[in-house]
């Protein structure tokens, strides 16, 4: 496993150094998770349309892998309709902003190296796009990735990358940026497995706690 504090170090860099070429967030082309292509091959203004579009894609590619689930269907309805406006939309309201920054896409312990001879880390395997920088480290909070494991690797990410403001809400962001790999999971998986189940839990749990009263995310 990667050490903690030298792996948020290089990720946190790579998060605050890069600089989007249209100051935007995606990408110029769409870009692979495995054999799963993402959403993401076109510029956007704003991240919570951006990510609405990516976990839209995962949702449509798992029901054409597995079957539309009808538990399943209405959580990612009202997930896009109520959850994401709120939990997403309020980084991007009321004088807050966010960078798009160039993310890995797949930051999982297969896709981390470390030279043994000097102790640096190397990550590869990207499926790189240009998006909120908590986006990256989701994955961390997936039960089939061993780095769930262990909370120190989001605790230094956070102390060489500031949370983003409400940063009371850090937790269940992750909680649903993580939603992102267990579909990509489930597509790749006979009937999702196990982690569609949790992926409808995360999701119901958001909704029991964000799905109130919708908020558009555009109002000035």
């Amino acid at each position: 496993m990667p050490e903690p504090v030298k792996l948020a170090k290089v990720i946190a860099d790579l998060h605050k150094t890069s600089v989007s070429p249209t100051g935007k967030f995606g990408f110029h082309l769409p870009t692979y998770d495995g054999w799963q292509q993402q959403e993401v091959g076109q510029w956007d203004d704003s991240w919570t349309s951006c990510f609405s579009r990516l976990l839209k894609g995962l949702w449509e590619l798992d029901a054409k892998m597995n079957g539309h689930w009808t538990e399943l269907d209405t959580a990612m309805e009202d997930t896009l309709a109520k959850v994401i406006p709120r939990l997403i939309g309020i980084l991007e309201r009321d004088g807050r902003s966010i960078k798009p920054c160039l993310i890995h896409g797949d930051l999982w312990e297969s896709n981390i190296g470390t030279d043994s001879s000097n102790g640096n880390i190397y990550i590869f395997d990207a499926a790189a796009y240009y998006a909120h920088n908590e986006m990256e480290i989701g994955i961390w909070g997936v039960n089939h990735h061993k780095m769930v494991k262990n909370e120190v690797y989001r605790q230094q990410y956070a102390l060489q990358f500031k949370k983003s403001e409400p940063a009371e809400e850090w937790d269940d962001r992750l909680k649903l940026y993580g939603v992102k790999t267990k579909l990509m999971y489930s597509a790749g998986v006979p009937n999702g497995g196990d982690v569609r189940q949790q992926a409808l839990d995360d999701l119901q749990d958001l909704i029991a706690k964000y799905g109130g009263k919708h908020v558009d995310p555009t109002r000035p």
